[in-house]
């Protein structure tokens, strides 16, 4: 029997509800005889949405359930946003294609101020995120930062409650819902170092499914790819979860050059310890490496082992 069905687990947030339609399109574009089906599911992450990340498991628990229903054939793929996915994949599952990234940058979102350097001394930041909170902190010692949980929407409502004076959110997110007009400033990498995978979709299959690879082949992008795998390899070298404020970025400078940049921080900013390398596409690794090492040789594993 000629396979036609491809079911896509998904969460059930408006955004990740949007990411698995739009790799559907793709691949209906792709292979136009193609069925497409949303397994739409709530995570665990998803469920405990008054609790810090860190508290409750860490990231994983975005794609734990997605993972469950790839392993016991409910569904067929996965689509994750990269940030979201822990440094090791399951046995069995493997990560067939990585989109072309999407703006990686966070945003600043707020209704009475136009960027940080605005804000008084004392406002309320909101965000969830311990590498948003360390480096918001290391440029502005004098700010709030309150815990912000829930999905885009529910955000921007609290926001709009005057729950908060402003937020930060990834901007990949926003322009993704069509809300590009909330975002007041993009916060440059010299203050605020994306995450690892930041604006990158992911699709992951069972290992041994050749057929789902074939089809999702043609949606992979090497560049982001590439990127991706340095900052993921950094993420696994320095502990691999959310559980600390790490931040890593790799983007192309030259048609033939990368350029890496990694920061590892203290909760309330007060230290820094960051390292950048340049090099190659085809020594990504390397530079992954490198940069890892050198991070540990300035003391990394004790700051983060303290947290």
């Amino acid at each position: 029997m000629t396979r036609t069905l491809l079911r896509i687990a998904t969460r059930k947030s408006p955004l990740a509800l949007w990411q698995a339609r739009h790799v559907g399109e793709q691949l209906k574009q792709q292979w136009p005889g193609l069925d497409i089906a949303l397994l739409p599911m709530l995570t665990s992450g998803d469920r405990f949405t008054k609790d810090k990340l860190q508290d409750i498991g860490g990231k994983g628990l975005f794609v734990k359930e997605l993972e469950e229903a790839l392993l016991d054939k409910r569904a067929d793929l996965a689509v994750h946003s990269m940030k979201d996915v822990p440094a090791d994949l399951p046995p069995g599952l493997i990560m067939a294609a990585i989109c072309k990234r999407d703006n990686p940058l966070d945003a600043f979102v707020s209704k009475r101020y136009l960027n940080v350097n605005d804000l008084p001394p004392g406002s309320v930041i909101g965000t969830s995120s311990l590498r948003r909170q360390s480096q918001l902190l290391a440029w502005r010692p004098d700010l709030n930062i309150k815990t912000l949980r829930g999905n885009i929407n529910t955000r921007l409502a609290k926001l709009d409650n005057g729950d908060y004076d402003a937020i930060i959110l990834a901007a990949a997110g926003l322009m993704r819902m069509g809300l590009d007009s909330s975002i007041n400033a993009l916060l440059d990498t010299a203050v605020m170092l994306p995450a690892c995978g930041q604006g990158a979709l992911g699709i992951e299959c069972r290992g041994d499914d050749a057929f789902v690879q074939e089809h999702l082949a043609p949606l992979h992008d090497m560049l982001t790819a590439t990127c991706v795998r340095a900052e993921r390899q950094v993420n696994a070298r320095l502990g691999g979860n959310c559980h600390v404020p790490l931040a890593v970025y790799c983007q192309a400078k030259d048609p033939e050059t990368l350029h890496l940049q990694a920061k590892v921080l203290s909760l309330d900013g007060k230290i820094t310890i960051d390292h950048q390398e340049q090099g190659a596409y085809d020594d990504a690794m390397n530079l992954a490496d490198t940069c890892a090492n050198a991070l540990l040789s300035q003391g990394a594993d004790h700051l983060l082992s303290a947290l």
